[in-house]
């Protein structure tokens, strides 16, 4: 079970819906299983049906989070049409085994679903995400 604050939670969902129709994207970082800090990234794609973290921006996020201690927790992106369910290309493209795979549906707009899985080795095992 991994534990995510609602107000970390609400700030991901706000930039899911600011970027619409595309998909956002951006990590989260922290201590352990605690996310500590959302960074929004660009989606260098502009795409509804993928995301990439332009290679410059990750440096730079990836070197903010070093700098203050922390560790890389999560990658989070949205499925603006689609379930909460990592799709094949986010599967082949889960390069970060230790980190979680946030992924925020917007296929509801009313009630949208924020979920969390591992990818390793093309394998998809979700975490039960617990908000407070």
């Amino acid at each position: 079970m991994f534990l995510l604050e609602k107000g970390l939670a609400q700030e991901m969902l706000d930039h899911a819906r600011r970027e619409a129709p595309d998909e956002c994207c951006g990590l989260l970082a922290g201590k352990g299983s605690q996310v500590l800090k959302v960074f929004p990234a660009r989606n260098a794609l502009k795409s509804p049906v993928r995301y990439s973290l332009d290679p410059k921006e990750l440096y730079q996020l990836l070197k903010e989070i070093e700098k203050q201690g922390w560790e890389l927790v999560g990658i989070y992106h949205s499925h603006t049409h689609t379930q909460a369910y990592p799709s094949a290309t986010d599967i082949e493209l889960g390069f970060w085994p230790d980190a979680l795979y946030f992924i925020i549906s917007l296929q509801d707009p009313v009630a949208p679903l924020v979920r969390a899985f591992h990818i390793r080795e093309g394998r998809v095992t979700e975490e039960q995400l617990t908000f407070r």
